[in-house]
C-alpha cells in the first residue's frame, strides 16, 4: 500500500505508536493484549462489527470418548467471523512467544474451523507480531503470512480475502436468460466481468454437418450449446482454449464464431480427427483422388481366399497392439476377420500413396470412420449402414453376435459425401467471416498434449476456456482408442498414460491420481486465463467428491464461482437406457470467473443433518416438477452443494443416490421419474402450496384414468390426510391451488387443465 509522507498508513491508523520490537521483547504483553491492541482494530477496519464478531463461542467436541462414555469437551475459538447466517473464518489469538505456523497451534485452530457448527473456509492465527492465514483444505502452507509491523504491504490482500464482501452469502444465483448478441461492439461495450449465465439451451445436435456424421467419438459436446457459450463469454478475435479438446467441438465452433482456438488433447486419435477435418483442400482435387482410389480399390478388392492372402502379404494391416482388459479379444488384429483386414489394408495402402498431405489426411479420416464399422464389434441394426460400435456403446471391445459384412466401397462413398459436406459447411461459414479456410486454420492450434502442462502458453494469454474433462473412471479414452491408433499408426507413450486424467484403466490409476491431475489442469487453466475472463467447466458425475474437488481446487487457485447451469446433451445414451438408476444423461456447466478479488463460497450453517437436506431437496424437486429424473435430483443437490458449501458433507455420505431413491420413492419407468410413494406423506417441510399442487395433480390424473369427475369434497378428503405433516392448509388454500391447475366440470366437478404437466414454484 503506497502512501505519501502526509498520509496516515494502515499501520498508524490501526495501532498508533505501538512499538512491535518491544512487544516481542516484553513478556508482559499477553494473549489478552494481542486481542485488544492488535486483533480488534484489524477486525473493525476489515468491516466486522460486534454483531458479526462471535467471541469465545463454546463448540461441543464430537470426537472425544472415555471408554463407552462420551466426554463433554468444549472447543472455544477466540473469534468467529460471521457473514450473513454463516461463519466465514476463525481467528485465534496467541501470546507473542507462541508459534503460528508449523505448530500444534495450527492444528488446534483447524479443529475449530472444521467443526460441524462452523465449517469455515479460512482460519487465522495472530500472536501480536505475526499473522498467518490458512485455507481449511490446505494446512501445510499459509495462504498468507506477514509480520504485523509490515501490514501496510499486505493490507489489500488481507482485505480481499477476509472482508465481509469477500464471501458469497449462500444465496442462489439468479440467472439472467438474456443471451448476449455476438455483434461488432466496441471493446468498451463488452464487459467481460459481468456476463449473464445462460439458461438451459435446446439441443440441435444433428443440425451441424461439421460435427454430425464426421467421425464417432466417446463423448461430444453439443455444438450449439458450445456456440452460445463462446458468443456469450468472448468477443470476435479472442483466444478460446479447450485443454480437454476431444473431437474438437469447442475449437471448431470458436473458429466459426471468428475467434482464435486452441484444441489440446492427449489422445492422438482425437488430434487426428480435428486436424484432418480442418485441413484445407481443393475440392476438385479431393474428388479426383477419391475417384481414383475408389476405382483402384474396386479393381483389386479381394474376394477369394487366395486374393485375401495375397493382399495381406503385400499391404500393412493394424499394429499388433494389446486390447484393454474386458475385451473379447487379446489384440487389435483379432477384432477383424482376415477378409476385413485385407480389404481395409488395401484401401489404406491406396490412400497412403496420395502425395498431397491434406488430401491424404482427409481420405484417412474417411478410412478411420470405416474402421469402426468393418470389424467384429459392430452391432448392425436397421439397414445396411445402421448400428453402432460396441466400444462407444459399452465402453469395451465386445464382439457382436453377427459379424459385420460391410460393403467397404459403398461405405467409403458415404464417408466421402459426409466429409465433403462437413468441409463445405466449414468453408461457407468461413466466407461469412470474410476468411478463407487457410486463413481460418491459421487461427487454430491443434495440439497433442496434456492439460497439466500449458507451458506453451504465456501467463494471462487466453480469453475464454470451455472444457469437458474426463469424468473419473467413466471412459478410459486412450485404452479404448487403441483400435484406431493401431490402424492409423498413431503413437501413445507411457508418459501419455501417466498424464491421462482418469481413474482405473489398464494402468490402474487411482482416484488420488485422477484428483491430482485434474487439480494440476485447473491450476494451469487459471495461470493462462486473463483476469475477468471465464472458465466454463462441463461435468457429469454422480460422486459429489469430484464436484467438491473441482470447487475446492478452483477456489484455491483464485477462481470465483458464479453459478452452475443444468444442460441436456441430446439423445439418451445406450448406457443410460441400460442403467436408468445409476447413469446420468445430462451435465452441469459450472461457471467460474478469474477475479482479482475473488469471493469464496461461504459454507452455510445448515442446522440439520445432511440426510435431512438430501431428502428435503429430493422431495422439493419432485414436488416442483411433478416427479423428478435422476439428473434433475443430482443437479439440484450438486448446485445446492456448490452454492451452500456442503459438498464436503455430501461426498462423505452419498456417493451414490440410487439406493436411497429406490428405497424412499417410487420409480416411474415410463416417465423415468421418481415420485412420492402412493398414499405417502412428504417427510420434510416442502412448501405447502407445492405439496398441495403435487397431490392434486396426482389425484386428478388418477381420476381421469378411471373416468371419474371428483367433487371438491372428494378432492379435499383425498389429499388432506397426506398434508398433515407440518402446517395443515385450510380449505381455501386447497381451493386456490385447485383453481390454478384445474377446471370445473358441471356444478361441483373438477378435472385437470389440458397440458398441465409441470408444477411451478410458488415461493
Amino acid at each position: 500500500m503506497k502512501t505519501t509522507d502526509t498520509e496516515t498508513t494502515i499501520k498508524q491508523k490501526l495501532f498508533g505508536a505501538v512499538d512491535f520490537e518491544k512487544i516481542a521483547e516484553n513478556n508482559g504483553f499477553k494473549e489478552a493484549d494481542v486481542r485488544a491492541v492488535i486483533i480488534d482494530p484489524i477486525l473493525k477496519e476489515l468491516g466486522f462489527t460486534h454483531e458479526t464478531i462471535v467471541r469465545e463461542k463454546a463448540l461441543q467436541s464430537p470426537f472425544l470418548r472415555t471408554g463407552s462414555t462420551k466426554r463433554k469437551v468444549s472447543l472455544v475459538p477466540d473469534y468467529i467471523l460471521k457473514v450473513g447466517n454463516g461463519f466465514a473464518w476463525v481467528l485465534d489469538a496467541k501470546a507473542p512467544n507462541q508459534k503460528i505456523v508449523h505448530d500444534d497451534n495450527v492444528e488446534q485452530v483447524y479443529c475449530y474451523a472444521t467443526h460441524p457448527e462452523i465449517r469455515s473456509t479460512y482460519f487465522a492465527l495472530c500472536n501480536g507480531i505475526e499473522f498467518s492465514l490458512f485455507r481449511t483444505n490446505e494446512t501445510e502452507k499459509p495462504a498468507l503470512f506477514f509480520r504485523i509491523s509490515e501490514i501496510d504491504a499486505y493490507w489489500n490482500t488481507l482485505q480481499s480475502l477476509l472482508s465481509p464482501d469477500s464471501f458469497h452469502t449462500g444465496k442462489k444465483i439468479s440467472y439472467d436468460n438474456t443471451r448476449a448478441p455476438d455483434t461488432a461492439k466496441t471493446q468498451e461495450a463488452f464487459d467481460y466481468g459481468k456476463r449473464p449465465l445462460l439458461e438451459e439451451i435446446p439441443v440441435k445436435k444433428a443440425a451441424a454437418k461439421r460435427h454430425h456424421g464426421v467421425h464417432g467419438y466417446f463423448t461430444r459436446q453439443t455444438w450449439n450449446v458450445v456456440d452460445a457459450y463462446i458468443k456469450n463469454f468472448s468477443q470476435k478475435g479472442d483466444l478460446v482454449l479447450d485443454p480437454f479438446g476431444g473431437s474438437g467441438v469447442t475449437a471448431i465452433e470458436a473458429l466459426m464464431c471468428n475467434r482464435k482456438a486452441i484444441n489440446l488433447d492427449l489422445n492422438p486419435m482425437a488430434v487426428f480427427i480435428v486436424r484432418s477435418l480442418l485441413a484445407p483442400v481443393n475440392m476438385s482435387q479431393l474428388s479426383e483422388s477419391y475417384q481414383r482410389i475408389k476405382n483402384e480399390y474396386l479393381e483389386k478388392e479381394p474376394h477369394t481366399k487366395k486374393d485375401i492372402e495375397k493382399i495381406l502379404s503385400e499391404c500393412q494391416g493394424p499394429k499388433n497392439l494389446p486390447l484393454p482388459k474386458g475385451s473379447d479379444a487379446e489384440t487389435v488384429p483379432e477384432l477383424f476377420t482376415r477378409e476385413q483386414t485385407a480389404r481395409l489394408s488395401l484401401l489404406k495402402s491406396l490412400i497412403k500413396k496420395e502425395k498431397d498431405k491434406n488430401i491424404r489426411d482427409t481420405l484417412l479420416l474417411m478410412f478411420s470412420g470405416i474402421i469402426g464399422r468393418a470389424n467384429l464389434t459392430w452391432y448392425a441394426v436397421g439397414g445396411e449402414f445402421g448400428g453402432g460400435e460396441s466400444v462407444f456403446r459399452y465402453f469395451r471391445y465386445r464382439k457382436a453376435p453377427q459379424p459385420s459384412n460391410l460393403n467397404i466401397s459403398k461405405y467409403f462413398e458415404l464417408r466421402y459425401k459426409r466429409i465433403v459436406d462437413a468441409k463445405k459447411e466449414i468453408e461457407t461459414l468461413c466466407l461469412l467471416n470474410q476468411k478463407t479456410i487457410t486463413e481460418m486454420v491459421a487461427d487454430a492450434q491443434i495440439i497433442k498434449g496434456t492439460a497439466t502442462d500449458l507451458s506453451f502458453l504465456k501467463k494471462e494469454s487466453v480469453d475464454y476456456i470451455y472444457t469437458d474433462p474426463p469424468y473419473g473412471k467413466k471412459i478410459p479414452y486412450l485404452d479404448l482408442s487403441v483400435m484406431w491408433n493401431a490402424w492409423l499408426d498413431l503413437d501413445v507413450t507411457e508418459d501419455d498414460y501417466k498424464q491421462e486424467a482418469i481413474e482405473g484403466g489398464e494402468h490402474n490409476k487411482t482416484k488420488d491420481d485422477y484428483n491430482a491431475l485434474i487439480a494440476q489442469s485447473i491450476a494451469e487453466m487459471y495461470r493462462v486465463l486473463k483476469f475477468d475472463r471465464w472458465l466454463s467447466f462441463v461435468f457429469a458425475h454422480k460422486d459429489p467428491e469430484f464436484w467438491h474437488l473441482i470447487m475446492e481446487t478452483c477456489e484455491k487457485c483464485g477462481f470465483e464461482y458464479i453459478g452452475a447451469v443444468p444442460q441436456k446433451n441430446g439423445q439418451t445414451s445406450f448406457k443410460k437406457r441400460q442403467h436408468p438408476f445409476t447413469v446420468l444423461s445430462g451435465q452441469l456447466i459450472i461457471n467460474f470467473r478469474k477475479a482479482r478479488n475473488p469471493r469464496a463460497v461461504l459454507k452455510a450453517n445448515l442446522g440439520m443433518d445432511i440426510g435431512e437436506i438430501v431428502i428435503q431437496t429430493v422431495e422439493g424437486i419432485i414436488a416442483k416438477n411433478n416427479g423428478a429424473t435422476l439428473e434433475e435430483i443430482n443437479d439440484e443437490l450438486i448446485i445446492k452443494g456448490l452454492e451452500l458449501g456442503f459438498l464436503d458433507l455430501l461426498k462423505k455420505e452419498y456417493t451414490d443416490l440410487a439406493p436411497l431413491l429406490l428405497d424412499r420413492f417410487d420409480y416411474d419407468a415410463a416417465a423415468e421419474k421418481y415420485r412420492i410413494k402412493e398414499n405417502t406423506k412428504f417427510q420434510t417441510h416442502v412448501d405447502v402450496k407445492l405439496r398441495i399442487k403435487y397431490y392434486l395433480i396426482s389425484f386428478l390424473r388418477r381420476m381421469e384414468r378411471e373416468n371419474k369427475t371428483p367433487s371438491f369434497n372428494d378432492v379435499v378428503f383425498s389429499i388432506l390426510p397426506l398434508l398433515k405433516n407440518g402446517i395443515t392448509p385450510e380449505e381455501q388454500t386447497i381451493s386456490g391451488v385447485l383453481e390454478d391447475i384445474g377446471v370445473r366440470v358441471g356444478v361441483d366437478g373438477w378435472k385437470l387443465k389440458p397440458k398441465e404437466n409441470n408444477l411451478f414454484d410458488f415461493v
